[in-house]
């Protein structure tokens, strides 16, 4: 480093998975930021972060609690814990005096989301994973909203086509398949749709909020007749033509073409014997009609904002296409439709079309979105400057109380008045069941 470069900042990573992985990388390009230590229970994960990222065998904890009865050693923590974990860990760290990017869901809880605001000192950069909001395809959207081109925004549909793989994999066999154990799928996966709508819409107020939506495949009763009483892919006599084959998603590609693909996530040596032993056994060879999972499939979101304006957004998984978002924002003066990559805008006026590709970068996922909050992070830390960020903690929980409202209703069946939601979130009484 040179006089006029900052020195690199240091930052402990709270949970090794795939999102953990992924901060790292990003925050690390360019030599601005180093991984001082990483806490996971898996030792794969543990040496993964030892390999790539080099940290020292005394910073591999299986705890994170470890981490935390050490005096401070870092200037930031990644929180990519479980979902359900968030809140207890930002409290720790908080008065520890770290710096916090939490992986969304901010929390998992409507008390836990507002006590993780007044946990965050007005010195804490505090960062969540709403990445959409920085990706170059959303940051190009933004600033064609804010020009005036399109005139008054009047309606938004945002569409979140999940991909039947990753739903099957993530909330059907894996982690967030239950909402005892996780959260809602509303929460865990499209916490960040509808925070876009925000962004989109300058933090216009909600004042409204209905919600629809159900399990409609991964149960019992869709399961084919054909397969009997198996309940594991590998045994079953209708996985040749399923679907959902855990065979034909995790173990083909490494056998028959070399791809490592969904299986890196639960095999540390992907290997056919080791995928193979990992479906026979494992919660990703279940049936997919038998995974005992209990959060919705699909489902749709209705805002209308102060000022008349409204938005929707839908969830589903039954799509080819994989998280790559559809964007409809019609104003007064023109219409903007897009798809994560590339967007056109028609000039009422003019009767004129223009296509807009903003510059993707080179890799990364959410459509450069992680690579883009990780780097603001970090300019946010070494700048001690929340502003690096555009977005604050109320912001923040804002969003998230959102979602708490879509949810409560779905459950009740009835349209959510946003304003007496919050005033009740802010003073404990909220439930979204």
């Amino acid at each position: 480093m040179t006089a006029d470069t900052p020195q690199p900042i240091s930052i402990i990573v709270l949970g090794g998975g795939q999102r953990g992985v992924i901060y790292s990388k990003y925050c690390t390009q360019g030599g601005r930021a180093t991984i001082a230590a990483v806490a996971d229970p898996r030792d794969g994960r543990r040496k993964l972060f030892a390999r790539q990222f080099h940290v020292p065998q005394d910073k591999l904890f299986s705890d994170w609690r470890e981490v935390a009865k050490l005096p401070k050693f870092a200037d930031a923590v990644v929180v990519s814990v479980l979902d359900q974990l968030h809140a207890e860990v930002v409290h720790v760290f908080a008065k520890l005096g770290y710096h916090i990017l939490c992986e969304k869901p901010m929390a998992t809880e409507i008390a836990d989301c507002v006590a993780m605001v007044r946990d965050i000192t007005p010195s804490t950069i505090f960062g969540v994973g709403h990445v959409l909001r920085y990706s170059p395809y959303n940051v190009a959207v933004k600033k064609v909203i804010d020009s005036g081109i399109l005139g008054e925004i009047v309606n938004i549909q945002h569409q979140e086509p999940v991909g039947n793989v990753h739903f099957s994999h993530s909330f059907v066999r894996g982690n967030w398949n239950t909402e005892e154990t996780t959260t809602f799928a509303l929460m865990s996966k499209c916490c960040h749709d509808l925070d876009i709508l925000s962004f989109y819409l300058s933090g216009a107020k909600p004042v409204r909020v209905s919600s629809f939506g159900n399990l409609f495949n991964f149960k019992p009763s869709k399961k084919p007749t054909k397969a009997g009483d198996a309940t594991r892919c590998l045994e079953c006599p209708a996985e040749p033509e399923c679907v959902w084959s855990a065979k034909r998603i995790y173990y083909d590609p490494v056998e028959k073409q070399g791809k490592k693909g969904w299986a890196s996530v639960f095999v540390d040596d992907v290997t056919p014997e080791n995928v193979k032993a990992a479906l026979k056994d494992g919660p990703y060879g279940r049936c997919v009609f038998e995974a005992g999972n209990d959060v919705v499939d699909h489902q749709v979101v209705n805002i209308e904002y102060e000022g008349g304006t409204t938005a929707n957004m839908t969830m589903s998984a039954f799509t080819e296409s994989e998280c790559n978002r559809q964007t409809y924002i019609q104003g007064t003066l023109g219409e903007l439709v897009g798809d994560m990559r590339t967007f056109t805008v028609f000039d009422f006026r003019t009767r004129q079309r223009t296509s807009h590709s903003p510059k993707q970068t080179e890799e990364g996922g959410h459509g450069g979105g992680d690579a883009g909050l990780s780097m603001a992070f970090v300019d946010a830390v070494v700048q001690r400057k929340q502003e690096c960020l555009g977005i604050t903690p109320d912001d923040v929980l804002n969003s998230h109380l959102i979602v708490f409202a879509a949810e409560k209703a779905r459950h009740t069946n009835t349209v959510v008045d946003f304003d007496t939601f919050k005033t009740q979130a802010l003073d404990g009484t909220a439930t979204y069941k």
